[in-house]
C-alpha cells in the first residue's frame, strides 16, 4: 500500500505492527496486547486525519495510484459488459473505454476515462487524457444508447483532454463541443459519477448528466491546482493555495448546487476497500436509474437544460445607501 505524505504517521504505526507480528516470539500474550493497542491507535489516527482533510489532500487522494479506475468499477458493478471500440473516423482511443452492460439485469451504456497502473499501461492509456477520437467514440456510444432507449452512465477520471499537437490538428475542441451539444438534448437518462479527477473540458466532454455525483475524495474543476498556480504565481509552488480557492471538492460543489450528491468512501479512501467503494457507487446508480426511469424523453431533456442553465445565474446586490 502506497501512503501519501499526510498519512506518514499511519504508515509508521502500521510498520511497527508488522514488525511485531514478524517477531519470532511464541508467547502471544506478550505481543497481542501491544499489537491491539497500536491497531486502536491507527484507527484513531486515521479518523482524525481523514475528518480534517484539506482540499489539496483530497486532490492527492483522487490521484492515488491504487484508486479504482473505470474498468475496475465496470467489472465490479456490471454484468455482461461488451466493450465497443473505435469512433468510425480515426481510431480507437484507449483513454476512454465504454460499451453495453447490465446492472442487476438493467441494460445500460457505461463509459469513462481509463488510466494505467504501470509505466507501459499509462502510456497506452495516455494517463486517461483522451484524444478527439475518444470523445467521438463516446458520442457514438451515446447515440447508440439513444437509438435503443438505454440509459447512459459516465465515470469521470482525467487530468484533462490530451494537449498534444495531433489532438488539436484532429479537432479536440470541436469534438468536445459536439458532445456537449449532443448531451444537452439526448433523449435518455445520463448519470455521471466523478470517481477521481474531473479536470476541465476533458471531464465534462462526457459528463453533462441529468444527475452528477462525486465520490468523497475527488475533485472537479475548470483547471487543476498546479495549472492555476502556474498562471497566477508563475510557479507550481502555490498549488495548495490554488486548490483552496478553486473550491473543487465534492463538498464545495454540493454547496454550489453543481452536483446532486456525494458518494461516501471507505475511511482512508476508495483504494482502501475497492469492493465497498463499488458497492456504494452501484447503489447510487440504481437509485438514479429508478428515479430517472420515471421521466419521459422531453422531461429528461428539459431537466438537463434547466440544471445547467441554473449554474449561470447570479444576483446583483442593491447599493446600500450611506446614512
Amino acid at each position: 500500500m502506497q501512503y501519501l505524505d499526510f498519512e506518514q504517521p499511519i504508515a509508521d504505526l502500521e510498520k511497527k505492527i508488522n514488525e511485531l507480528r514478524n517477531l519470532s516470539i511464541t508467547d502471544e500474550d506478550v505481543l497481542t496486547p501491544e499489537i491491539k493497542r497500536l491497531e486502536e491507535r491507527v484507527d484513531e489516527l486515521r479518523k482524525s486525519i481523514f475528518q480534517n482533510l484539506t482540499r489539496w489532500q483530497r486532490v492527492q487522494l483522487a490521484r492515488h495510484p491504487d484508486r479504482p479506475y473505470t474498468l475496475d468499477y465496470i467489472k465490479k458493478i456490471t454484468e455482461n459488459f461488451v466493450e465497443i471500440h473505435g469512433d468510425r473516423y480515426q481510431s480507437d482511443d484507449k483513454a476512454i473505454v465504454g460499451g453495453f452492460a447490465t446492472i442487476d439485469g438493467r441494460s445500460v451504456v457505461i463509459m469513462g476515462h481509463q488510466k494505467g497502473r504501470d509505466t507501459e499501461s499509462r502510456q497506452y492509456r495516455r494517463f486517461g487524457m483522451a484524444n478527439p477520437e475518444g470523445y467521438r467514440k463516446a458520442y457514438r456510444l451515446m447515440k447508440l444508447a439513444e437509438k435503443f432507449d438505454i440509459p447512459v452512465i459516465t465515470l469521470l477520471d482525467t487530468p484533462g483532454a490530451y494537449p498534444g499537437l495531433e489532438a488539436e490538428e484532429r479537432g479536440q475542441a470541436e469534438a468536445i463541443a459536439k458532445n456537449l451539444k449532443m448531451m444537452a438534448t439526448l433523449n435518455v437518462p445520463i448519470i455521471t459519477v466523478v470517481i477521481g479527477e474531473g479536470a476541465s473540458g476533458g471531464a465534462i466532454g462526457i459528463g453533462m448528466g441529468n444527475e452528477v455525483y462525486m465520490m468523497e475524495n475527488t475533485w472537479y474543476s475548470v483547471i487543476s491546482p498546479e495549472s492555476c498556480s502556474s498562471i497566477l504565481w508563475k510557479t507550481w509552488d502555490y498549488k495548495e493555495q490554488a486548490a483552496s480557492v478553486l473550491k473543487l471538492t465534492a463538498e464545495d460543489l454540493k454547496d454550489l448546487d453543481i452536483i446532486e450528491g456525494i458518494i461516501e468512501e471507505p475511511l482512508g479512501g476508495a483504494h482502501r476497500d475497492p469492493e465497498a467503494s463499488a458497492t456504494v457507487v452501484k447503489q447510487q446508480l440504481l437509485e438514479s436509474l429508478d428515479r430517472l426511469g420515471d421521466m419521459n424523453s422531453s422531461e429528461l431533456v428539459e431537466a438537463r437544460i434547466e440544471k445547467y442553465s441554473r449554474m449561470g445565474q447570479w444576483k446583483t446586490a442593491s447599493k446600500v445607501e450611506s446614512g
